[in-house]
């Protein structure tokens, strides 16, 4: 029985991953679920699933969560904290941990399953973007095994499963809900057209960063890390019906590529299973059905420039990955809370790049402290834009 820690459990990805664990009572287990301040929504999954342990990020949840559970009549222990947290994923609380908690939060208990050399679920990109050097060597010598969770790299990671090295690999956009958009008429989108992904379901968040090609550079970043390849072995295409996740050249010519309908839960049943392929609920792709062709362009740098950052920031090394992070997300929260447009957010990061010249990012507190100057200054330049 594969016990799974599901962190990020009320999230779209948490739902997902729920969903797989739950066609599968026979091998798998929902051993941990995790939140960050939902205390209702969470404890609605343990009276579905039953974990062993809930853990609510917000500490000032967790009398609500304990005495939830009591109410319930669960057996299921409450925690709170990041800390409390940490100690359960490094524990034998779980044998697989799917990190799938939105932004740099995550990356504590991300770097705590590396280390204890879990099965490593990872679909929490700030964790490569921020700390990729540092997560890869603690995956190295905590005998981890990652598999990637966003399509893309999954994609990735099935087409490089008989070991061959990539010569190049193509990671693939939608293009978001601004596809074909010039800057101009950018310049005064909603928050709730940035959210509205015509492909797939996401959070907010990451909604955004998908409509700003943010997403993309993250992903590029993180692809840098994952298959240790440089910035000019890696591209990205525009393909509006999300059908080719992601492609991988070779050496003697031969490209492949990983196709499916675009339903998180395909990934999620990879890396729960692999090296076997169990049932994710998801159906095999008819192209005929989806339109019977498959089309590629090349992204809009003018239109969207935070692709062309992400590429920078990743040449430049070092902190700068860090820093675009932290820009990013405090400018994306703005922009949700309708503090500033949506072309401010590439402005906002592309300004806090230039104000932070990288350093070596040697240590976890060396990132961290980056991330916080970068957050300081990006909330300092969003207090001038929306004044």
């Amino acid at each position: 029985m594969q016990r799974v820690a599901v962190l990020g459990a009320t999230g779209s990805i948490g739902t997902s991953a729920l969903d797989v664990i739950a066609r599968h009572p026979d091998s798998l287990r929902a051993s941990v679920l995790a939140a960050g301040n939902k205390v209702d929504a969470l404890l609605a999954l343990c009276r579905l699933h039953h974990p062993e342990h809930a853990v609510i990020a917000d500490t000032a949840g967790y009398a609500a969560l304990r005495d939830g559970l009591r109410a319930a009549g669960l057996q299921t222990q409450a925690h709170a904290g990041s800390a409390a947290l940490d100690a359960l994923v490094a524990a034998d609380a779980c044998d697989t941990v799917v990190a799938a908690i939105v932004g740099a939060a995550g990356l504590p208990s991300t770097l705590a399953a590396a280390r204890a050399g879990k099965r490593l679920l990872l679909a929490n990109k700030e964790s490569l973007v921020l700390a990729g050097e540092l997560l890869i060597e603690a995956a190295r010598t905590g005998g981890a095994r990652i598999i990637p969770i966003d399509s893309e790299h999954n994609a990735i990671f099935q087409c490089l499963a008989d070991g061959n090295p990539a010569a190049r690999i193509t990671l693939t956009a939608s293009g978001g809900p601004f596809r074909g958009w010039t800057r101009a008429q950018l310049a005064n989108v909603t928050p709730a057209q940035a959210v509205a992904h015509p492909k797939w379901s996401m959070g907010p968040k990451i909604s955004v960063d998908s409509a700003s090609l943010m997403n993309k550079g993250l992903e590029v970043i993180e692809a840098h890390h994952l298959f240790g390849l440089p910035g000019a072995q890696i591209r990205v295409l525009v393909h509006p019906q999300s059908l080719v996740h992601s492609l991988v050249d070779f050496v003697d010519g031969s490209t492949l590529a990983q196709l499916g309908l675009p339903d998180m839960r395909t990934a999620l049943a990879v890396g729960l299973g692999w090296p076997q392929r169990i049932a994710s609920g998801v159906a095999a792709l008819d192209l005929l059905a989806q339109g019977g062709k498959l089309e590629f362009e090349a992204p809009d740098l003018a239109a969207f420039p935070c692709l062309t950052l992400a590429f920078a920031a990743m040449a430049a090394g070092g902190t700068a990955p860090a820093v675009l992070n932290a820009a990013n997300e405090e400018a994306v929260s703005a922009f949700l809370q309708g503090r500033i447009g949506f072309l401010d957010i590439p402005d906002a990061v592309a300004a806090v790049l230039d104000a932070m010249p990288p350093a070596p990012a040697d240590t976890l507190d060396t990132l961290l402290d980056a991330d916080a100057r970068a957050r300081a200054l990006t909330q300092a330049r969003i207090a001038q834009v929306a004044s």
